[in-house]
């Protein structure tokens, strides 16, 4: 080898050497979505936490209610409200164990790392983390193109050429293209508030069209009996339903991504304004989803479809409304389930990989994604199916048992307490939820798989 290759050598070596420490040295919680700007307001938890629940979940509720029928479907969805209150409010507390200093568990992950150790909290929490926010993003691929179809429909009233549900698929995802470049959580504020406003519109128009449809005289050929004809399709329906509703309680899955973007200090904890924009967000949640699920129900008994909106036609302008917003709602959704994904992403690919942070990096990350979501949803544009199997897979455990279980470890309440029983009773219910709903959506998946024919 020549004094030349030699000198080359040595120059590409002390080269990588300089790359390696810059990418040591560089802070990446500066860059990372979920830690890059902790300037957030009150107002901007409820906005997003109310984006991340009231979507597509408050829009199947009133098949779940003709899965489960009256006093059932109260009962489920009714008490997940209660017991999804009470988990959000657990994680919103162990977010700071020191409120304003200390270590604070930015993402879930972390939290499942301090209650199950290093290793077991990764291996626990993310892929069932991954499932819920990537399986609510493919969810939202196949919302946002059904109900901008439904909107071109009504809109045209029969003079537009049909167009295939993938194209209206294809045309939800460019936005979601252009949007996924959205630095971080705050850089996405105006477009969650936007969607947390169209949430509550198309709820309420939702629950009035309903309510003109259920006029005494047209709810008489009405029917709340179940829609299955055997004993096999009522239960494997009611596991569904159960996962449907699951899933329609989704918000645990960011709380603790949002909270990470509000600033902390002694005096004034995170956990403040955080649960103060929480209360806001339920009390929308409880506004949109008892009005929707029980309106909608009440409407067209086991007639609804899975997603209200497509049972609803008249007064058609105001349902073609009501469907521009559902697009506009599931878009800002979307980035905000997407969020915490991108950050994941991002980190093993600077982390593990060594890639070096920046633009390049994260539009091609984060294009790759949009991408895949993509293509899964037009692949497999089953929404009933879709939300019961998620709902049971993935949001049951990070939504109903899994706080119940850090904060047994993590706080020890005394045994036989009222918190100690209550906590167990949410974690057998939501192991309960895990068994039994991704059996009925994966059979309602194979169903609606049977009549499909793909890329349609």
């Amino acid at each position: 080898m020549s004094a030349t290759e030699v000198m080359e050598e040595c120059t590409e070596t002390a080269r990588e050497r300089r790359e390696e420490e810059r990418l040591r040295n560089v802070n990446l919680d500066d860059w990372l979505p979920i830690t890059s700007s902790r300037t957030a307001k009150w107002y901007y938890s409820a906005f997003h936490n109310v984006t991340a629940m009231v979507g597509a979940g408050v829009l199947g509720l009133p098949f779940a209610m003709s899965q489960l029928g009256w006093p059932t479907g109260v009962a489920a969805i009714a008490s997940s409200f209660a017991i999804t209150l009470y988990t959000l409010w657990q994680l919103v507390e162990l977010h700071e164990p020191a409120p304003g200093g200390g270590k604070r568990f930015d993402r879930y992950h972390e939290l499942g790392q301090a209650a199950f150790g290093r290793r077991l909290g990764v291996c626990l929490i993310v892929p069932l983390q991954l499932i819920v926010q990537v399986g609510t993003d493919i969810v939202y691929m196949v919302t946002g193109g059904q109900t901008l179809k439904k909107f071109v429909e009504l809109a045209c009233d029969g003079r537009c050429a049909d167009i295939r549900l993938t194209f209206y698929i294809m045309m939800f995802a460019s936005a979601q293209f252009v949007l996924s470049q959205c630095p971080n959580f705050n850089s996405i504020s105006a477009v969650s508030a936007a969607a947390a406003a169209m949430s509550l519109c198309y709820s309420m128009i939702a629950f009035f069209a309903s309510v003109l449809k259920a006029h005494p005289a047209a709810a008489a050929a009405v029917d709340y009996g179940f829609k299955a004809t055997t004993a096999a399709g009522r239960v494997f329906g009611a596991f569904n339903a159960l996962g449907a509703v699951s899933f329609a309680f989704a918000g645990h899955n960011v709380v603790l991504e949002i909270q990470a973007t509000i600033p902390s200090t002694p005096e004034r904890p995170s956990k403040r304004p955080m649960w103060r924009g929480v209360v806001v967000a339920y009390a929308v949640v409880a506004l949109c989803y008892f009005t929707v699920a029980f309106g909608g129900y009440h409407a067209f008994g086991n007639a609804v479809a899975p997603n209200v909106l497509i049972s609803l036609e008249k007064p058609r302008w105001l349902v073609a409304a009501a469907n521009l917003m559902v697009v506009v709602h599931v878009i800002g959704a979307y980035q905000v389930y997407a969020m915490p994904v991108f950050d994941m992403i991002e980190t093993v690919l600077a982390k593990k990989l060594h890639l070096r942070p920046g633009l390049p990096l994260r539009v091609t990350a984060r294009s790759a994604y949009v991408a895949l979501t993509m293509f899964i949803g037009i692949t497999f544009p089953f929404f009933d199916g879709l939300l019961g199997f998620f709902g049971g897979f993935g949001f049951a455990p990070t939504t109903y048992f899994i706080p119940c279980i850090i904060w047994l470890i993590m706080r020890k309440p005394a045994k036989y307490s009222l918190s100690w029983l209550m906590n167990w009773c949410f974690i057998i219910i939501g192991m309960l939820l895990m068994l039994v709903s991704p059996i009925g959506g994966l059979r309602q998946i194979i169903l609606d798989a049977s009549k499909y024919k793909f890329y349609s």
